[in-house]
């Protein structure tokens, strides 16, 4: 059984993907839908054709986006006649909900992504306003070639983390510096609970680079402004591949 694109839950869940985030928007989307029984146990997933037209993405990008929600176990493909993508039960593919009086996980999770929000861009900008000295230039350069060296996803993760740091810690602020750890720290835990995902990463790495161009040249605007495109693009994954 195929679910309907006429229904209007569908209309509420999905929206036509506009900008450089349409990999991370489609598997928002798709990941909130699935997760709030839009798309049910056990039904197929829209075609492909009707989903693209929805979202108004290419058909390349929602196949990459379907990818994605495959690898976190959100859904099963088959080939072949009679083949399509089934959504699995629930207990397949979300992490179990945290217990005693911890916070709900979609709050803890909201929490962290705008706490993130105005301090990543702030120290982006802040940076790009700071007079560097060599050594604070040499360390992002630095910070950026190891992400380009990284080798594994664990790797990647972590040169990824130290970047962010460092351009917190140029700014000369311990408690900014302070600030962005933590919340580098609760962002690399949930990252690494989603699957490391090529299209993302690419995304990435051109925004790390801009980002860091930016604040080299003094851009201000322009360095938390891309950079708050990035964590946009981050926040989008999490909410879409998370409970």
């Amino acid at each position: 059984m195929t679910d309907t694109m006429d229904s209007p839950l569908v209309d509420a869940a999905l929206h036509p993907v506009r900008g450089h985030m349409a990999f991370e928007s489609c598997v928002e989307q798709l990941g909130s839908a699935i997760r709030l029984g839009i798309f049910r146990v056990g039904t197929k997933l829209p075609g492909e054709r009707e989903l693209a037209e929805k979202l108004t993405v290419s058909r390349a990008t929602l196949r990459e986006a379907i990818s994605a929600l495959r690898a976190a176990g959100l859904v099963a493909t088959t080939r072949g006649r009679g083949g399509g993508t089934v959504v699995l039960p629930a207990a397949d593919h979300w992490p179990a909900a945290p217990g005693g009086d911890q916070p709900p996980r979609r709050a803890e999770i909201d929490d962290v992504i705008v706490f993130r929000s105005v301090i990543e861009p702030g120290a982006a900008y802040r940076a790009a306003l700071t007079p560097l000295d060599e050594a604070q230039r040499r360390l992002l350069t630095d910070s950026l070639a190891d992400l380009a060296a990284a080798e594994t996803p664990a790797d990647y993760r972590q040169a990824d983390a130290r970047l962010h740091l460092a351009i917190a810690t140029v700014c000369g602020s311990d408690e900014l510096a302070r600030s962005c750890s933590a919340v580098q720290v609760r962002i690399h835990q949930l990252l690494a609970e989603i699957p490391f995902l090529k299209t993302n990463i690419e995304h990435s790495e051109t925004e790390h680079r801009e980002i860091v161009a930016a604040i080299l040249e003094g851009s201000a605007d322009r360095a938390r402004d891309i950079m708050t495109v990035h964590c946009d693009a981050t926040a989008a994954l999490l909410k879409g591949l998370l409970k």
